[in-house]
């Protein structure tokens, strides 16, 4: 990697259980990070080098939980990123969620954004805490 040009976090909940944010609507996307990346001065092959953690407490279903990053502000923008971890029925404790993702050769605009959203397709699942969100953005 060569020149670091910006670097940014999202910190929507720093510790656990710091917050209750039910997810309500099955299957529907919600914001739970976005940063936006200066990219004034950068050179040769813009990279973007993102990751985060969402911590969430799940019912007693089988979950299907989707992180989706996308470059831009809302779900239809160019999806950098998605996952979707499933967990069993077993599981009672909160659900630490991490994820690493990088947007190689981004087109150079005044500044780059990035969104990060959750879904669930279970109801009863709720956002608890810590959520992060963050990048940085470096170039040849």
């Amino acid at each position: 990697m060569g020149t670091f040009i910006d670097g940014r976090t999202s910190q929507n909940a720093s510790t656990a259980n710091s917050i209750a944010i039910p997810i309500t609507v099955l299957n529907t996307p919600e914001l739970f990070g976005q940063i936006g990346l200066n990219t004034l001065g950068i050179t040769g092959t813009p990279r973007v080098l993102l990751k985060g953690t969402i911590s969430l407490q799940l019912p007693l279903a089988l979950v299907g939980i989707t992180i989706t990053i996308v470059r831009g502000t809302l779900i239809t923008d160019p999806v950098v990123y998605s996952a979707t971890s499933t967990f069993s029925l077993s599981v009672l404790a909160p659900q630490v969620i991490t994820f690493s993702a990088d947007d190689f050769n981004p087109p150079v605009t005044p500044q780059l954004v990035y969104t990060a959203f959750v879904s669930s397709d279970a109801l009863a699942t709720i956002r608890v805490g810590p959520e992060s969100f963050d990048g940085i953005l470096a170039g040849d």
